[in-house]
């Protein structure tokens, strides 16, 4: 028998192991990855009553695969748009959140002595949140409606962006051992760029591929591209200089704008599933039960740290964005662990040698305990948000509402000079990055390639010319306004003086950026001409302004771009029963829209509307349901309620969680019905003196009178099939009935009834 490879017998001995205790894991309602953390602690080489895995390194190979699938997941579920979307609410309550944490953890690590490093990675490992145990915790309690829910989702979403930053920025000052302030500058800068081109670059291009391709793109292949996607991006993020993670996440994000998202994040589950265990196993392998003894205090000290300082920095941190107390208590309340991120800033430290052995099962062991605790945490939401209510003052009545609530929200028409400013600001913010990316890759490979190759003045010209002509679309695009801009641009030139120099002022910073990057090409390759190179600079400038070519170029990728970023949102508002301006102004009345789907053994199956009263046992109102392709709006009383019928309703926050209860209430559990009946088989023969001799079956109406139906008929040793229904009975026929047990048995009786 031939040898097997010890990547395979430890892939298969940690699945196998997986699989039992995350059974387990479910059965006690518990969250799976700590299933995952506990298998990993049953074959490491700490357990003794099981097996080990034989090559740790092989599994560490295997971990890093799986980092790189959890992080092209979380950026299918990211958005720049969703972002964009949560408002300030989500970003002030995270900022306050994670830097509060950083410092506590900074602090703590000093206090024991630890060196600064340590400090700053503990620090970072306690500032995040754990995305999935939050997920399944709001799913298992029927939480993911209430509004606090969406403030959450949204801090994890930007913590989720912060933690790719921390990421690099720790990578950084471990690398450098110093934190020198103007080095951090420039890293945080350079790793600003990158995203932005990827970003923009990948908008502009995967989409247009995707849209291109989209009928050989079947599930078989459209898994192939996004992996091969995912990789690509993770090896060009490598060559940056920059985490792979960070690359699988770029892409991961990009996809998430396309409305291919669904589809990938669901081809990729499984991937995502399957080498995320083996992740969560090879952390559950560096868990110790001497770290118990030996740092104890620690983990004591960790966790209070965790449980008590999230969720008061947490709350602040809601508070100080607008929202009222219960909300903001029950937003802190949930975020009251550590998770998955934590693991991956622990992995990176290691991987950096800049903190202990110790620190990592010390953090594995912090998670599990606050991921334990998540549920009753959140419970206590309630009591604590009743206890304060009463205790605070009444002049304090607006810290218990939220400053967010009394500010009036109105929708003012914004000047012209805004609208301009807005508008060519991140134009040029774009353009500008896009025409130094493109200098960059002609430095890096155009020029030298020919200059290389043609040797000379003639080199030099041929080099400039084809960069230039590379970096063209992008200089014209930062050097001319827009046509949404030009109406404005007219209007407010003639408006004020005030305002003709400042687009003076606009329109001089963008020629001599125009100007600036055209002479950092040509000025390397002829040092000795610098003066005339300006004219040429400028005689260059003008022709990217004055020649159509260049001009409807940058005007076309700008439209192209918008298409594809907003390609996903449109195609998902068309399908929606209520639009999202409209969504926006019932919002703003405390008026919530929500979709929920019908699940297939839904008590309110087959009852109509007027049956169900959904406004007098919810408060709701049904405004739509939506079948298939077709929507009914408006139904009325009469409209019965079918398997997976998507219902659209208004109300209130409680109204529409009460209705989600009475939807699911009910439900029939799996075998609660009546046994499903099979079709059977059975013959009948036709004998000398029966009535049925010269009747055809659809004069005996056979399967109105018996439930069965004639399959065929064996006459003289010969099968008739594809039956006629005037086809007329004779003696010595033997039918072929088709039905269940209880219909052919009752055959005859029925027949001549």
């Amino acid at each position: 028998m031939s040898h097997l490879a010890p990547l395979i017998s430890d892939l298969a001995l940690i699945l196998i192991t997986a699989g039992i205790t995350t059974i387990l894991f479910k059965r006690l309602k518990q969250p799976v990855v700590l299933g995952y953390i506990v298998a990993g602690f049953l074959i490491s080489p700490r357990f003794y009553l099981l097996p080990s895995v034989a090559d740790p390194g092989n599994i560490q190979i295997w971990a890093d695969i799986g980092i790189v699938f959890l992080l092209f997941a979380l950026g299918l579920e990211f958005s720049f748009r969703r972002l964009m979307a949560v408002g300030g609410t989500a970003s002030v309550a995270t900022l306050l959140n994670m830097g509060s944490m950083i410092i506590v953890g900074y602090l703590i690590g000093q206090w024991v002595g630890w060196t600064p490093m340590e400090s700053i990675f503990l620090g970072g490992m306690l500032s995040m949140s754990s995305t999935t145990i939050i997920i399944k915790a709001f799913n298992d309690m029927g939480l993911q409606k209430k509004k606090f829910a969406g403030i959450v989702f949204g801090m994890l979403i930007v913590e989720d962006l912060a933690a790719i930053l921390m990421m690099v920025l720790l990578s950084t000052v471990a690398v450098s051992k110093h934190f020198a302030g103007m080095e951090l500058i420039e890293n945080v800068a350079r790793l600003l760029f990158f995203i932005v081109i990827w970003f923009v670059g990948g908008i502009y291009i995967v989409p247009s591929l995707l849209k291109r391709f989209r009928r050989f793109l079947d599930d078989e292949v459209m898994l192939v591209v996004a992996v091969g996607l995912c990789l690509g991006m993770v090896l060009f993020a490598s060559a940056a200089g920059f985490s792979a993670a960070l690359g699988a996440f770029i892409m991961g994000s990009i996809l998430a704008e396309t409305i291919d998202a669904r589809r990938v994040e669901h081809l990729i589950e499984p991937l995502k599933n399957l080498f995320g265990a083996v992740f969560f196993v090879s952390v559950g392998m560096m868990l110790s039960p001497e770290i118990f003894a030996g740092q104890g205090w620690m983990i004591l000290i960790c966790t209070v740290a965790v449980l008590v300082g999230r969720v008061i920095f947490a709350t602040l941190g809601v508070l100080a964005s607008g929202e009222g107390l219960k909300v903001a208590l029950q937003s802190g309340f949930s975020l009251a662990q550590i998770g998955e991120f934590s693991f991956i800033i622990a992995t990176l430290g290691m991987q950096l040698g800049v903190i202990s052995a110790f620190i990592y099962p010390m953090i594995v062991t912090v998670s599990i305990i606050t991921t334990f605790t998540t549920p009753y945490f959140i419970r206590l939401a309630g009591p604590a948000n009743a206890m304060l209510e009463r205790v605070i003052p009444a002049g304090w009545r607006v810290l218990v509402d939220g400053y967010s609530a009394s500010r009036g929200k109105s929708v003012n028409r914004q000047g012209d000079w805004a609208r301009v400013w807005r508008s060519v600001l991140s134009k040029v913010a774009v353009f500008l990055l896009l025409s130094i990316a493109a200098l960059l890759l002609s430095r890096q490979y155009v020029i030298p390639f020919i200059t290389g190759n043609v040797p000379g003045a003639w080199g030099a010209t041929l080099a400039a010319a084809v960069s230039l002509l590379f970096m063209a679309p992008f200089l014209a695009g930062l050097v001319l306004p827009g046509r949404k801009t030009r109406a404005e641009f007219s209007r407010l030139w003639t408006d004020s003086p005030f305002y003709k120099g400042l687009l003076i002022s606009l329109m001089l910073s963008r020629v001599i950026a125009c100007m600036a990057l055209i002479l950092q090409v040509l000025i390397p390759l002829f040092p000795v001409a610098k003066i005339p190179l300006v004219l040429v600079a400028f005689i260059i400038m003008l022709a990217l302004v004055f020649f159509e070519g260049f001009k409807r170029r940058p005007e076309r990728m700008e439209k192209l771009f918008m298409e594809n970023l907003t390609e996903k949102e449109r195609v998902e508002e068309s399908g929606e029963a209520i639009n999202r301006q409209v969504r926006g102004v019932l919002l703003d009345k405390n008026v919530h829209v929500e979709e929920i789907d019908v699940p297939r053994e839904a008590a309110i199956l087959g009852k109509t509307l007027a049956e169900l009263n959904f406004k007098q046992r919810a408060g709701v109102n049904v405004i739509s349901i939506t079948r298939g392709s077709r929507r009914l709006n408006i139904p009325d009383g009469g409209e019965t309620i079918f398997p997976l019928d998507k219902i659209t309703v208004v109300g209130s926050d409680e109204e529409i969680q009460q209705f989600m209860q009475v939807v699911q209430e009910g439900s029939l559990a799996a075998g609660s019905e009546e046994p499903l009946q099979q079709i059977a088989l059975s013959r009948y023969a036709i004998e000398e003196g029966s009535p049925l001799i010269g009747r055809s079956i659809k004069e005996l109406k056979v399967r109105e009178k018996t439930g069965c139906l004639v399959i065929g008929i064996n006459r003289g040793g010969e099968e008739i099939t594809g039956l006629d229904a005037d086809l007329a009975l004779q003696q010595d026929d033997l039918l072929w009935l088709a039905g269940e047990e209880g219909f052919l048995s009752a055959f005859e009786t029925n027949l001549l009834a």
